[in-house]
């Protein structure tokens, strides 16, 4: 078992397989009254076409934001539950996946794991209320600014209590 491990084409989709079953729960959602809200909007990313994004545009809408790489064992676990979601919800709330890898990278993944989602770098430094020290980490954001969902590690993003936190969020 531990040789298997340590073979590196091995390795890594022993722990994408660890981090699915790691992932089958939902992320919580925080307290009214211990939630962060967004003070900051100036944020600019692009897209892989080079589109700048402002991340200003956001105010006032509910939106996903997710931190992750194509490395990444946990970020791989939960993007096909990120990618049900996003079906489900593109046109009803903002979804902002970034990555600080090339695009040649992220499209290569993208395609070959037939995702449609569009993924954007950074270009300035996100706002200090996210504090992204690991991947993945996903936040949930109301209408108001508030941070109601802080995840880091792998999550079941498509379960029915996420479905419920964003409907009742839109309402």
């Amino acid at each position: 078992m531990i040789g298997v491990l340590i073979i590196p084409q091995t390795r890594l989709p022993i722990q994408v397989l660890l981090h699915k079953s790691l992932a089958l729960f939902s992320p919580s959602t925080i307290d009214a009254s211990k939630q962060n809200t967004i003070k900051d909007y100036n944020w600019i990313l692009k897209n892989n076409k080079g589109v700048i994004f402002n991340f200003e545009e956001t105010k006032g809408k509910v939106v996903l934001i997710n931190f992750w790489a194509t490395w990444c064992p946990p970020c791989i676990a939960e993007m096909p539950s990120m990618q049900l979601l996003y079906d489900d919800y593109k046109d009803k709330i903002e979804f902002v996946f970034v990555s600080n890898e090339t695009f040649s990278v992220i499209n290569e993944f993208i395609q070959k794991n037939e995702y449609n989602f569009e993924v954007y770098n950074p270009i300035t430094k996100y706002p200090d209320t996210f504090n992204v020290s690991s991947i993945p980490r996903t936040f949930l954001i109301d209408k108001e600014g508030n941070i109601v969902v802080d995840k880091t590690g792998a999550a079941n993003w498509n379960s029915e209590k996420v479905r419920k936190t964003i409907d009742a969020l839109l309402l």
